[in-house]
């Protein structure tokens, strides 16, 4: 077995996990396709689950063989091959063409019996089963299969090598000083297999019919090719294919073959590369649906932005603009004078949020500083319908961030994430009317705590009153002559304090309420933006996020599968 293998035999000969190695693979994959079903084609995982399907197979019929096919074209000899290897003609040989109809197995028997649940599964016929001639015990264990011709004329034929190809544990690829450069062999066959050079032999037969050295060019050329189709050669005690000159005819060769073979059996390994080797093929072939071509996620300048645009759309800044304008109102008519009170009585001023037309920048009616909205302050414009205005705006934040999230994302995932984000902007305007009406619910009244200084200002307004209602009464005592003629110093004074220091009161007041006015406004614009940024997270960014956390987690779960 090869070391750092992720199996080890039972003493049955059955199969048993052991933690990491090909095992960790094999389950990672396993739970790569369960987290993917849903979001990707089950076309794109169709091989990894016959991987896992082909590796619980093997792992439950016998680990005491290794089953190596012999597969070559029309004319090549590997039955020839098979002979020699069996000592005894075990399989037609004959100029006929196609010859080996059916597969023929040699099998060199173990120290447990189990061949036959692997014969089963490859459906070699019992009447196509035989043991070797002298029972070489240097290739116990071995199952030596002669597949039928990869370019027979029969369809069958080939549909039956390429089966038996995908279950085999190692391939002995045969081949001829013909039809060794032959476009179909490299291109159908060596070229896609190529990462699974560790369990591949490439066998150069019938060299007794090249004369001198032409045998050592052969095998150079073929080399050549093999380099180019990216099959790694095992050469300097690196891992890879083994290439081997011989003649089945003369058994020139034959015997380094045996050699080869007996070592690679007895190592009990080639089932366990052979399944890695699976492993990495289908891992590469999901790699452009796991892989992401950056870093992925969401930033925090993303998030930011999102907010940002739900706030635009909410209208938060004219909300608090508003609201600090009615807070100075509420503070003009608490600190201003009796008089002016007066008069706003009867001018009808109002708050700013007496007028249902005039709702600050929700989704669904009229926004003051919002686009498409009415104007604060009573301009006597009629409220526009804001839903036109505000809905796209709401809509582009969505796909922003959802494009923001996909960046980059392999194209499933970029799917679903943006599927998700769609799915959370259904109803999120109208959720958004709800936070934009209930911060205006709650600003209807003004300040819920009124300032203790306005208490004090209007008792002094009052005071200022009374001073001034005192002084006129005495000058119009003078005047009248109910009074001291020379007294209206004693009327004008209070009077004039009256008179001047209810209006310096006023202005002074305002100067004073700027600042609490303006952190009024603020808090105001604060909550409503809370309020929008936590339906847009609730409804639009954890949903997108639960989707990147998926990704990470198939992510992680791809990247043990490939062996990285």
């Amino acid at each position: 077995m090869a070391e750092g293998s992720g199996y080890r035999w039972a003493e049955d000969g059955g199969r048993q996990a052991v933690r990491g190695g090909l095992r960790g693979r094999l389950d990672a994959l396993r739970e790569l396709i369960a987290l993917s079903r849903t979001r990707l084609d089950g076309r794109a995982l169709e091989g990894a689950g016959r991987v896992l399907e082909t590796a619980d197979e093997r792992y439950r019929l016998s680990g005491e063989h290794t089953v190596v096919a012999l597969a070559g074209a029309t004319g090549s000899g590997k039955s020839s091959l098979f002979n020699a290897l069996a000592g005894a003609n075990r399989s037609q040989v004959g100029p006929r063409r196609p010859t080996t109809a059916e597969p023929v197995a040699c099998v060199w028997p173990g120290s447990r019996p189990g061949a036959e649940g692997l014969l089963h599964r490859l459906g070699v016929p019992t009447h196509r089963r035989h043991a070797p001639a002298d029972g070489n015990a240097e290739l116990r264990g071995l199952i030596l299969i002669d597949l039928p011709d990869h370019d027979s004329s029969a369809t069958e034929h080939r549909a039956q090598v390429d089966r038996m190809l995908e279950l085999v544990d190692a391939v002995i690829w045969v081949v001829d000083p013909e039809k060794y450069a032959d476009a179909v062999l490299h291109e159908r066959y060596l070229r896609p297999l190529a990462g699974h050079a560790e369990v591949m032999f490439v066998v150069l037969n019938q060299v007794d019919r090249l004369p001198g050295d032409a045998a050592d060019q052969v095998v150079d050329d073929l080399r050549r090719l093999l380099d180019e189709d990216g099959l790694a050669l095992g050469e300097h005690g690196e891992p890879g294919a083994a290439v081997l000159a011989l003649s089945a005819a003369t058994g020139k060769g034959v015997g380094e073959l045996r050699e080869a073979l007996g070592q690679f059996v007895a190592e009990r390994g080639a089932a366990d590369r052979r399944l890695a080797a699976d492993v990495d093929a289908a891992a590469e072939r999901l790699r452009s649906v796991y892989v992401a071509q950056c870093p992925v996620g969401l930033t925090e300048q993303a998030r930011a932005e999102f907010d940002d645009r739900l706030a635009e759309a909410v209208g938060a800044v004219a909300t608090g603009r508003a609201a600090e304008r009615d807070w100075l109102r509420h503070a003009e008519r608490a600190c201003g004078s009796p008089w002016a009170r007066l008069r706003g009585r009867r001018g009808g001023r109002g708050s700013r949020w007496d007028n249902p037309g005039s709702r600050v920048g929700t989704t669904g009616v009229g926004a003051t500083g919002a686009p498409g909205g009415s104007s604060a302050g009573g301009t006597g414009e009629p409220a526009v319908d804001g839903r036109a205005a505000a809905r796209p705006v709401v809509e582009h934040a969505v796909r922003a961030v959802a494009g923001e999230a996909a960046h980059g994302l392999p194209a499933p995932w970029a799917q679903a994430v943006r599927e998700a984000a769609e799915r959370g902007a259904y109803g999120l305007p109208e959720a958004l009317d709800k936070a934009a009406a209930a911060a205006e619910e709650s600003l209807r009244g003004g300040p819920a705590v009124k300032p203790r200084w306005w208490t004090v200002a209007a008792s002094l307004q009052g005071l200022l009153l009374v001073l001034q209602v005192v002084g006129v009464l005495w000058l119009l005592g003078v005047v009248t002559g109910l009074g001291d003629g020379t007294d209206w110093i004693s009327g004008l004074s209070p009077a004039a304090l009256g008179v001047v220091g209810g209006p310096a009161l006023t202005w002074l007041c305002r100067a004073v309420a700027r600042g609490p006015a303006r952190r009024y406004g603020q808090d105001a614009e604060r909550r409503l933006r809370s309020a929008a940024a936590g339906y847009g997270r609730a409804r639009v960014l954890e949903p997108v996020a639960a989707e990147l956390l998926r990704y990470r987690e198939v992510r992680e779960q791809y990247a043990v599968a490939s062996g990285v």
